[in-house]
């Protein structure tokens, strides 16, 4: 079976990558850098117009999920729009103080979804001291899929917790790894875990202008989807 590749993009420019490299599915964002937000209507109106498999990060700000009141309101609001322009789907998370995740936010979020909605737990998970207790709360939750590294800053490093998972999930919902994937290094994740897809930015880093740096406009390294990354991942992924 063919491992989908989900290609995490937040510029017109790593759309265009992303869907002429063959990728399968955008998760649609803005900041990357910061882990992704939630993204510009004109970039989900963008993946949208292509009729191509689009599901939104929901966001509002960078920093931990721990969400106020006020902020899960703007997450209501920007999931309803998104699925009002005909997102396939939604990619949330939220957790406690103690780092257990939110059940209450999350079934606030969710709550009337439609059954067709693609509902991603993102990396909040990785946030969480009991990953296990947490995918089965996302599992009762109604959760499709979860995004995780396996707790680690690279997936591949997470392999451990990964496989804990994978097997704790036993085909009742989708764990994608994501974070650090390669075409280099998603073979080690393939060696070890029943892969039926992953998520890669397939991104180089772009040189910075000094001056922006300088004034806090941007970090010291942005990063940029590429076809020839994207082709790369594909590739390496058929070759598995």
């Amino acid at each position: 079976m063919d491992i989908l590749l989900e290609v995490c993009v937040d510029s017109p420019e790593g759309m265009e990558a992303a869907i002429a490299g063959g990728a399968d599915r955008v998760e649609v964002c803005s900041a990357l850098a910061l882990g992704g937000l939630t993204p510009t209507t004109t970039m989900l109106v963008d993946a949208l117009a292509r009729e191509f498999p689009a599901v939104a990060m929901i966001r509002p700000r960078a920093g931990d999920f721990v969400w106020s009141k006020l902020e899960v309101d703007h997450m209501q609001a920007e999931i309803d729009e998104a699925l009002e322009m005909g997102a396939d789907g939604i990619v949330i998370g939220a957790n406690r103080p103690d780092g257990r995740l939110d059940t209450k936010v999350l079934k606030t979020l969710l709550k009337d979804m439609p059954d067709e909605v693609d509902l991603v737990l993102h990396r909040a998970i990785d946030l969480t001291p009991d990953p296990l207790e947490a995918l089965d709360a996302a599992i009762a939750l109604g959760f499709n899929r979860v995004l995780t590294s396996g707790g680690a800053l690279r997936a591949v490093d997470g392999l451990g917790r990964l496989k804990a998972l994978f097997d704790r999930a036993r085909g009742r919902i989708t764990i994608m790894p994501g974070s650090g994937i390669t075409p280099q290094n998603v073979g080690q994740l393939a060696a070890l875990l029943p892969l039926t897809e992953v998520h890669a930015s397939c991104a180089v880093s772009l040189p910075q202008d000094a001056r922006a740096v300088a004034m806090g406009f941007t970090g010291a390294e942005r990063r940029q989807t590429t076809v020839e990354q994207v082709r790369a991942m594909k590739a390496a992924l058929l070759a598995l």
